[in-house]
């Protein structure tokens, strides 16, 4: 009879410290969603199990906030995407245009026509958060900021970030942009996943530009054990913003804290939340938990080739390699060139030589059937072998082009002329970036090889 009772006293106790451990357990939770978060209706959080999805914590998770700049993690991921596909390396030139250049700060101050790599506006974008490199990058995958928005927003959602939607690709204030804390784990753990050897950009502490050195604004790298990225992001819509990755022995979580009143008091709340969950992570787990979904359909404006084969005009090896690069998937066979052009206008890319409709002469104010001189260049541009490094939105751009690739062609340029040409795709106008006078297609080929080797784009073609 005593063991009897000492028994059921030993299954009470038992279940007396499972109770108290429950309770203990809610506590935290409480705690962590108390006091200043709690009184703040901005707040928004979430702790995600990196390694098997499983959500550890939530707080109006689901809730529409606004990103801010946690909207550079999206650019980020189609900059690492493009790279990925060779539609752009590193040392790949992004040139400002005004609208680039004017945006509001946090900025690297780069002027108009003026440009930095890509591995630099990766770290602009990584430290800085700046808003112009941002906007540049935009511009030059997509060929416009809005373009590059709708891009980013169907990366959103084949990343099953269902309600998510971009408008721009620096979170600068915009009504109609916005997220959830839910969505932006699901980009963390993505940008971990997708591009492992991308990702150790987000561990930068500090990146040198020009004689300034900038420092990260995470101010949780180097301080907080594990943590080894991503982003924060601030407006006074949004509150602050910070989406953190920690990785601590076999343990792996990504959080996110959105609107919190300052920079201090989100940060603190991001150290609860790792402190209180990280241990809770499992141990086990692929870690493969976020669809790639389709691969972008990434225009990259500075590198206007035809997308698809057989390519009229083809002439030598150089092109082919170029041509290849950028192929997308290859459609079923077409015979002819109406049907031909019919295929591609069905994809929206260019139609390949003889080129789309000219913009008429009074359009582009030159008069000779859109040839725009840069320098010196005159009529006979049009004929002959000419090699075209790319096609931009804008006059200014396609000049900066230009400028930038005469310097590095050496004497494989020497005798030739720039000169930009306009032509109509899709209601809109861009400019082709040209250079003529070759003396055959030997000349041409070797100009396009030199220029390859500085990291352009180029074709050669005979008019």
């Amino acid at each position: 009879m005593y063991q009897r009772k000492f028994g059921l006293i030993d299954q009470f106790a038992a279940l007396s410290r499972s109770l108290l451990r429950l309770m203990a357990f809610a506590g935290l939770a409480m705690a962590l969603a108390s006091g200043a978060a709690l009184a703040n209706s901005k707040y928004a959080g979430i702790v995600v199990d990196a390694k098997t999805g499983k959500t550890l914590y939530a707080y109006n998770a689901d809730q529409l906030r606004f990103p801010a700049s946690l909207t550079k993690m999206m650019t980020l991921y189609m900059v690492f995407e493009a790279l990925e596909q060779r539609k752009i390396k590193l040392n790949t030139r992004i040139v400002f245009s005004a609208n680039a250049a004017k945006e509001p700060p946090t900025k690297l101050g780069v002027g108009t026509g003026k440009s930095i790599t890509v591995e630099q506006a990766i770290y602009a974008l990584v430290t800085k958060s700046a808003n112009d490199a941002s906007t540049a990058v935009a511009e030059h995958l997509g060929g416009s900021e809005a373009k590059f928005a709708r891009m980013m927003t169907a990366k959103a959602r084949s990343l099953g970030m269902s309600r998510t939607t971009f408008r721009n690709a620096h979170g600068l204030p915009n009504s109609k942009q916005v997220t959830t804390a839910r969505d932006m784990a699901r980009l963390g753990i993505a940008l971990r996943e997708h591009f492992p050897r991308q990702y150790k950009y987000f561990a930068t502490r500090s990146f040198k530009f020009g004689k300034t050195r900038l420092s990260n604004h995470n101010r949780l790298l180097g301080t907080v054990r594990g943590v080894d990225g991503i982003k924060t992001g601030y407006t006074r819509a949004s509150g602050f913003n910070l989406v953190s990755s920690v990785v601590d022995r076999n343990r792996s979580i990504v959080a996110v804290v959105m609107g919190g009143r300052t920079g201090a008091s989100r940060n603190a709340q991001m150290k609860k939340l790792i402190a209180g969950y990280l241990s809770k992570a499992s141990t086990r787990g692929s870690g493969n938990l976020i669809a790639r979904g389709a691969p972008s359909t990434i225009s990259v404006a500075a590198l206007e080739l035809p997308k698809v084969g057989p390519v009229p005009n083809l002439r030598h090896k150089a092109s082919a390699r170029m041509a290849l690069a950028y192929a997308a998937p290859s459609p079923a066979p077409v015979v002819g060139r109406e049907a031909l052009a019919q295929s591609l206008a069905e994809q929206k890319v260019a139609i390949p030589t003889p080129a789309p409709a000219i913009v008429p002469p009074a359009a582009v104010g030159s008069a000779n059937q859109g040839i725009d001189p840069v320098t010196t260049a005159s009529t006979a541009a049009m004929d002959g072998w000419m090699i075209q490094i790319g096609a931009t939105p804008d006059r200014d751009s396609a000049v900066a082009l230009l400028s930038r690739a005469q310097g590095a062609g050496g004497n494989a340029l020497s005798g030739a002329e720039p000169f930009t040409m306009a032509f109509a795709k899709d209601n809109e106008k861009l400019y082709r970036a040209r250079f003529g006078g070759f003396d055959g297609q030997s000349a041409a080929t070797r100009a396009c090889r030199a220029l390859e080797k500085k990291g352009f784009a180029c074709w050669a073609t005979a008019n």
